[in-house]
């Protein structure tokens, strides 16, 4: 069972991946955004690499918990990834998943050019964590 991370954003997605018994991730890609068709080929490319079976994508939410234009951009996507790759994607609140990344970074102690290049890459990684670690607290 894999499970892919997205971090989407309007120039970039970032993309993260579950190890096979969905324990913890790993950070994979970061994809620059062209057009919808290219995006969603890109996604279902990875997808079938890795035998993908479930999408997380981060869901911004606004600090007081609502769902504000970013938001509704990022649902939109998925609506198009559910039917166009035809894989289950569940929506995972990712509030301070970009600050506790950036964090993580600074100390340590990554150039900003760096950080610019992984940030994407590792707010995947966060959200996808997030969503394994609730899997596993259901699970005890």
């Amino acid at each position: 069972m894999r499970i892919l991370g997205l971090d989407i954003g309007d120039r970039t997605i970032g993309v993260a991946i579950s190890d096979p018994l969905g324990y913890t991730a790993q950070g994979v890609t970061t994809i620059r955004r062209k057009n919808e068709d290219k995006d969603i080929e890109e996604l279902a490319k990875l997808c079938k690499e890795y035998n993908v079976e479930t999408i997380v994508s981060g869901l911004p939410k606004n600090m007081n918990g609502t769902v504000g234009p970013q938001s509704e951009k990022v649902l939109a996507f998925c609506e198009i990834i559910k039917v166009k790759i035809d894989i289950p994607v569940k929506m995972w609140d990712e509030r301070l998943t970009t600050v506790a990344a950036e964090k993580a970074m600074l100390e340590a102690d990554l150039s900003r050019a760096k950080r610019k290049k992984i940030i994407d890459k590792m707010a995947a990684t966060y959200i996808l964590q997030g969503y394994l670690d609730s899997l596993s607290m259901n699970l005890t």
